[in-house]
C-alpha cells in the first residue's frame, strides 16, 4: 500500500468517526509516534489539550511499554508524561485509532480513553482519577 492510500484510509476513518476532535494520525514503528491534530480541547490525564497538534509517544523504555509522553507539534517541549495500562483488540486496524470517553457532562471538553497503534491489536488506555 503507497503513502496516498494510507493517507487515504486515515482521512476515511476518521471522517467516519467525525465525533473525535482531531483531522488525522500517524505512528512511526518502535515508539509508536502518532501525529495528531485535535479541532477543539481534549484532556488527557492531569491535563486539557487546546485544538493544535501534538506527538504522541511511548517513553523509551524496555521494561514499561505503558508511559506515554506527549509533546508539542515540533517535538521541542514535552507538555506531559502519563502512565496508561494495556489496551487490546480483537482486530488490528490499518490505522491509528483514538478513542474518547461516552460519558462527560455538557461542556466538557471530550476525554481521550485509548490509543490503538496501526496495525497492532495492542494499544493502551489512559488511567483517569475516580472523581471523572
Amino acid at each position: 500500500m503507497n503513502c496516498k492510500s494510507k493517507i487515504l484510509g486515515v482521512m476515511v476513518l476518521l471522517a467516519g468517526m467525525a465525533a473525535l476532535p482531531f483531522a488525522k494520525a500517524k505512528a512511526d514503528e518502535w515508539n509508536k509516534e502518532t501525529k495528531v491534530t485535535l479541532s477543539a480541547p481534549m484532556e488527557i490525564p492531569g491535563r486539557v489539550l487546546p485544538a493544535g497538534t501534538y506527538v504522541f509517544e511511548l517513553a523509551d523504555s524496555q521494561s514499561d511499554r505503558n508511559i506515554v509522553q506527549v509533546f508539542n507539534e515540533d517535538k521541542t517541549q514535552i507538555i506531559a508524561t502519563v502512565e496508561a495500562i494495556p489496551a487490546f483488540r480483537l482486530e488490528p486496524s490499518d490505522t491509528t485509532i483514538i478513542t474518547r470517553s461516552v460519558e462527560q457532562p455538557a461542556g466538557s471538553p471530550e476525554v481521550l480513553s485509548r490509543w490503538f497503534f496501526a496495525g497492532d491489536q495492542d494499544g493502551v488506555a489512559f488511567v483517569y482519577p475516580n472523581e471523572q
